[in-house]
């Protein structure tokens, strides 16, 4: 079987204003990135838009028609300070969610062994009821629990490299013994949280702070130490990622210093666990990354990890 690439030309519509980071150039960046010719087999997907039904799984009914009727006519409406919206945002939106939706489908039905969703909005900071950090809908969650929904996995885990700590994830996930959450994510840094303390009401969420400059060493060894033993002692049913690469030493708005060949370790390393847990089911979902050239490599090293699983 196969890794499918999911995505829709509509998140490149999610505008921001001139300075922001998170610009329609990243996505750009990935899929040009996978026009080479080690991608050529990939199954290339175009996502769906998530139906609201779908995004009340993650978040409480009324959330995402509330948001999406904050979207302006032309120009710019701000959820935060950090999280501008334009008119093709609740497009873009909606697509994320989709991909990941689609992505769980395909990898159930047994169509694909594994996938890539190169969208935007990224997901992880959005909480149930919260749009924050750059995030409207929690995707990765959206598609958690749709799995458990609709293909009754029982035992689901996010795996989270971004650079930051994935709190709406958590927040989603923590009072819920049957959802896992692992990041490893510098500190302190945004969004605050992401202590080793906070552990959900079963243990199933491990956090492994990481100090600015920590390197490849630190992040392997948090891995390893840490959330791959986490992982296996939980038992996944199925396993999505949080694929952050604003890790990379080249990132602007982070300090971690890892490189490529860390973001294809990880990989492997999450696949070698899913092979022994649940048949190598694996979703993963563009989150952070915000240097375009560290973007693109880091997302070949990953992809071309999932392609070899």
């Amino acid at each position: 079987m196969t890794t499918a690439l999911i995505t829709h030309l509509a998140c490149l519509e999610h505008v921001m204003p001139s300075n922001h980071p998170e610009s329609p150039e990243r996505l750009r960046a990935v899929l040009a990135a996978l026009e080479a010719p080690e991608f050529s087999s990939l199954l290339r997907v175009q996502a769906p838009e998530a139906s609201m039904e779908q995004l009340a799984l993650a978040h409480p009914a009324g959330f995402a028609a509330a948001l999406l009727a904050k979207l302006p006519q032309k120009g710019f409406a701000f959820i935060d300070g950090d999280t501008p919206i334009s008119p093709g945002s609740g497009g873009a939106a909606l697509l994320a969610a989709g991909a990941v939706v689609q992505a769980v489908d395909m990898v159930m039905r047994g169509d694909i062994r594994n996938a890539f969703c190169a969208v935007r909005p990224p997901g992880h900071h959005a909480e149930s009821n919260r749009a924050m950090g750059f995030c409207l809908f929690n995707n990765v969650a959206v598609g958690a629990l749709w799995a458990r929904r609709e293909w009754n996995c029982a035992r689901i885990a996010v795996i989270d490299f971004d650079v930051h700590h994935g709190n709406g994830t958590q927040e989603i996930f923590q009072r819920d013994p049957g959802l896992f959450y692992a990041s490893t994510h510098q500190a302190p840094f945004y969004p605050g949280t992401g202590a080793a303390h906070e552990k959900g009401i079963a243990g199933n969420v491990v956090n492994v702070s990481l100090q600015a400059g920590a390197g490849s060493e630190a992040f392997r060894a948090a891995m390893s130490g840490h959330v791959l033993p986490a992982l296996e002692s939980f038992g996944p049913d199925f396993i999505l990622i949080s694929a952050g690469f604003d890790a990379h030493m080249q990132d602007p708005l982070a300090n971690l210093w890892l490189e490529e060949a860390d973001y294809g370790w990880v990989t492997r390393e999450i696949m070698r666990v899913a092979d022994a847990h649940c048949a190598g089911r694996v979703v993963s979902v563009l989150e952070g990354g915000y240097d375009l050239h560290a973007l693109a490599s880091s997302v070949q090293a990953h992809v071309s990890a999932l392609m070899a699983a």
